[in-house]
């Protein structure tokens, strides 16, 4: 999909017991202009096969989450791979377009919040 759309794919980094602000660290060091942070759920919570998928545009040191999208619960009794995916990449495209993410960002394609 990201080849198709022309997006250049950075270096993935790996952090252990990270927070969703480190994507925008993270990305504000490799000068990227879209960041993606993939965190699972702790243990102990109702569904800790649970992931959430953090998408921020433009990212820096100092963002709060209102800059960020979120797309929670995948997991195969959730919103499973496919359309997990299928809604991360049209976040992607519309952050693109729009120069954006966050609350300013909504859903244009009608997958975005279902």
């Amino acid at each position: 999909m990201f080849l198709a759309a022309k997006l250049k794919i950075a270096p993935f980094c790996l952090v252990e017991q990270g927070r969703v602000a480190i994507g925008d660290d993270i990305g504000y060091g490799l000068n990227a202009k879209l960041s993606i942070i993939l965190i699972g759920e702790r243990p102990g919570l109702s569904a800790a096969d649970s992931m959430g998928a953090y998408l921020t545009y433009n990212p820096k040191p100092g963002l709060t989450d209102e800059s960020r999208n979120c797309i929670s619960n995948i997991r195969p009794q959730g919103l499973i791979n496919k359309p997990a995916a299928d809604k991360i990449f049209d976040l992607v495209n519309e952050a693109f377009k729009r120069k954006l993410s966050g609350v300013g960002l909504k859903d244009n394609a009608g997958l975005i919040g279902h």
